[in-house]
């Protein structure tokens, strides 16, 4: 039995905040911990990414944050671009069969992420790879032995096949290499520990079962961060649903503004996941959601400023603040509303579109029949309006979306 020291119990419990730790849990990574300190050998944390769209949100940055610690603590981050897996496609989760992507969008969408990824790792001392210059570069013994070491019974665990399966929907054969390619990339780059969403648990646990196939003595650790709800709380964030959700895109203003409109329900999951906040006042937070005399706006604040702080600077986000008082406290209009040209008899819905308050027809739909749509204060709810005004008027779209509409 190895006698662990309480400095890296405590460094194994930090680093497990808000994760699933497996297989052993806090102690078996405070060992892990231990031992590259005494053989001042730095842990190697992989994190693999298919760039499969070239815009990250506050969901991404949830393992990115715990990429951060171990930075922090002198490991070495390995993140490993998909450019092989990601012309496969990541089956996870996914009722059908998800599209490739080529080359050349593998690279655009990959620069993309490591310029928005560097807004909280350092990504200029971390080890950066992809996974074409392995995966392409075997042979048919190569895929056929590491074939092998899975069995189709154990393929059909995975929910997501199974459910395809079940219901008749086709499954390529193609899509069986994808956990066994990224479990490979633990192999040759001889990761200790893998960080993923919950909805990775397959694929990284079968890097793990790859490596010791492959001779590893001491396989990696596997670190499961849960996926956040976008600002509906219902829904798994993601670009998919854009008004629910947060990019590391967005503005100071629409950050703090959508982070004010999360559910009540998922302040304590932000604080936890997205924020540095101390465990005691976390506690603090969860404590006061129960007391009926505390109002969860003023938490809300607090997140939003915490959080719009980190991406935008302490006046991005004071600005942010005194805006969102400003125009939905006290019912005022932003101070810097764009003002636009448009032509008499437009239709409402192709304005919106035009704009980009929404990205198609029929979100503006739902906007309208939600309610969303006002001009001048007045909500709109024909889908045939069209504009027809003598100066000009203000439109609003949801709650943080303006526009001052002139001849």
């Amino acid at each position: 039995m190895v006698d662990i020291r309480e400095e890296f119990i405590e460094q194994a419990k930090k680093l497990s905040r808000g994760a699933e730790v497996l297989p052993g849990g806090i102690e078996e990574l405070a060992v892990k911990l231990q031992h590259a300190k005494d053989t001042n050998t730095p842990l190697r944390v992989k994190l693999g990414m298919d760039p499969t769209r070239p815009d990250l949100h506050l969901g991404h940055t949830v393992v990115m944050r715990k990429l951060r610690e171990f930075q922090k603590l002198g490991h070495k981050i390995v993140l490993i671009v998909g450019g092989a897996t990601a012309m496969v496609g990541d089956p996870s989760g996914k009722s059908e069969t998800r599209p490739s992507l080529t080359k050349e969008q593998v690279e655009k969408n990959a620069k993309s992420y490591f310029e928005q990824m560097s807004k909280v790792v350092d990504v200029s001392n971390a080890e950066v790879t992809n996974n074409v210059d392995w995966l392409h570069k075997m042979s048919f013994t190569d895929l056929l032995k590491l074939a092998a070491q899975m069995t189709v019974a154990q393929m059909m665990t995975r929910d997501d096949f199974a459910k395809r399966y079940a219901e008749g929907k086709p499954i390529s054969v193609h899509e069986f290499f994808y956990p066994l390619m990224q479990a490979y990339d633990s192999v040759v780059i001889d990761a200790d520990i893998e960080l993923g969403g919950t909805d990775q648990r397959f694929n990284t646990l079968l890097g793990r079962q790859i490596q010791e196939a492959y001779g590893k003595k001491y396989p990696q650790m596997v670190m499961l961060l849960p996926l956040i709800e976008g600002t509906d709380g219902v829904v798994k964030m993601s670009k998919t649903y854009p008004e629910h959700c947060i990019s590391l895109t967005d503005s100071a203003n629409d950050m703090f503004g959508k982070l004010m409109s999360i559910p009540d329900t998922l302040i304590v999951k932000y604080f936890t996941l997205l924020t540095d906040v101390p465990e005691d006042e976390l506690k603090k937070i969860e404590e006061s959601l129960k007391d009926p005399s505390v109002n969860p706006r003023d938490l809300k604040l607090k997140l939003a400023y915490t959080i719009t702080e980190e991406y935008h600077g302490k006046e991005g986000a004071e600005n942010a603040q005194a805006e969102f008082i400003n125009v939905v406290s006290n019912k005022g209009l932003p101070s810097d509303i764009e003002e636009v040209k448009v032509e008499q008899g437009k239709n409402i819905l192709d304005l919106l579109v035009e704009l980009k308050f929404v990205q198609s027809k029929g979100e503006a739909k739902r906007l309208i029949q939600g309610g969303g749509v006002k001009i001048d204060g007045e909500k709109i709810a024909d889908m045939t309006y069209t504009l027809n005004f003598t100066d000009s008027v203000i439109l609003q779209a949801g709650k943080r979306k303006y526009a001052k509409l002139v001849k």
